[in-house]
């Protein structure tokens, strides 16, 4: 099992840049696939990017792409989000997940507490 602790939310103004960071607890984080989603208000939770276990592959949403990049450093057991030119449509609670399946959008087993990312225009 894993525990996730996101950070690094805050207000940033309409083209700004933010890094989110994940902190994983435990000894077997590079076995994790990771992710991030996010939920804005009155909306479903989201994918917004992921990253396999060794780093090796990442993907995005089409709305993230070219502005947010996914990272990891395991012997810190971090997974970081940095975003850039962000939007007031970026505007949600920005969740870390993980997953020891495979590599997917959707199926994660272990979430975070949310951290939020609010985007002023």
């Amino acid at each position: 099992q894993v525990q996730l602790v996101e950070s690094g939310g805050g207000l940033v103004q309409a083209g700004g840049s933010l890094r989110l960071s994940c902190a994983a607890s435990g000894r077997t984080f590079s076995s994790y696939h990771m992710g991030w989603f996010r939920q804005a208000p009155g909306k479903e939770r989201e994918f917004v990017a992921l990253i396999s276990r060794d780093g090796g592959i990442t993907d995005y949403a089409d709305s993230v792409k070219g502005r947010f990049t996914i990272s990891r450093d395991n012997a810190k057991n971090t997974v970081y989000l940095q975003m850039n030119s962000l939007n007031t449509e970026d505007t949600a609670v920005y969740y870390c997940a993980a997953t020891k399946r495979g590599l997917s959008t959707e199926r994660y087993d272990y979430w975070g507490q949310g951290t939020q990312v609010t985007v002023s225009s």
